[in-house]
């Protein structure tokens, strides 16, 4: 079985070489000695004309190992709540196989973490990624991970259960976490809402993005992904968290009466 893309020349380009070309054009350049090790990463994941190039920066900071476990939301809300795929993925760039040893040992850990092509095949929140994750390692592996709203008390279980498993595989795997900061806010609204979640991030904390999030009512939609990432970073060692790029989608645009924000964010 293959999951087949989902959105391609929707939100990014089908062709191979065009996709080529905008990879080449989005990644910059970066010196294997200058790239940093990173336990996780957050992402934003439209198309790319609006976050291609805060997604690009990003991913471009650090050393991306071979297998990569990424978290997204469920937008469309089919399927499990905590739900892995288990089909390799066929991409424009190529296949990109599932990490099947790393995801066994993450079911092992969390009984609520279930097998369920069902979430993931119209979901476009993790396919975005992988063109960019690609890039930087053409031998890449993947354990993808959608999630719906869940309470606090549940992220951080999944986030000790993905930490164990990591720790258990004995070989470097990052983190990323799919979001996009708020929805359809004028560009001052959306900027301060987005300010109070990012300040979390960047304090390393996850209860208070969580809270706030909710609390503040920011529609950024990936806020249990990346609660869980910077949960499960914090208990594989994570001390820091770096801003690398703050945008919204009005310098795509032009309109800034409603825009998306975007955020790239390197833990480590």
């Amino acid at each position: 079985m293959m999951r087949s893309p989902a959105v391609a020349d929707r939100f990014y380009p089908g062709d191979p070489d065009r996709l080529r070309a905008t990879m080449r054009m989005l990644v910059p350049v970066v010196a294997a000695d200058e790239k940093q090790e990173a336990l996780a990463v957050v992402m934003p994941h439209a198309g790319y004309m609006y976050s291609g190039a805060t997604a690009g920066i990003t991913i471009s900071r650090v050393r991306v190992p071979e297998t990569v476990v990424m978290l997204g939301p469920n937008h469309h809300g089919r399927g499990a709540a905590l739900a892995l795929g288990a089909d390799d993925w066929r991409m424009p760039l190529g296949t990109v196989p599932i990490d099947r040893e790393l995801a066994a040992a993450i079911r092992r850990h969390s009984a609520q973490i279930v097998e369920d092509p069902v979430a993931h095949a119209a979901e476009h929140s993790l396919e975005v990624q992988v063109p960019f994750l690609q890039q930087a390692h053409p031998a890449l592996r993947i354990v993808p991970l959608i999630i719906s709203q869940i309470p606090y008390e549940l992220c951080r279980l999944v986030a000790r259960a993905l930490a164990a498993a990591i720790r258990e595989s004995g070989h470097p795997v990052l983190l990323v976490a799919s979001t996009d900061m708020s929805h359809y806010e004028s560009r001052p609204q959306a900027a301060e809402k987005d300010r109070l979640a990012i300040e979390r991030i960047l304090a390393l904390d996850p209860q208070g993005l969580y809270a706030t999030v909710l609390g503040s009512r920011i529609s950024m939609c990936g806020v249990v992904p990346t609660t869980i990432a910077l949960l499960a970073a914090l208990e594989l060692g994570a001390t820091r968290s770096e801003l690398v790029r703050y945008t919204d989608s009005g310098e795509a645009s032009g309109d800034t009466r409603q825009v998306v924000g975007y955020a790239g964010l390197v833990i480590s």
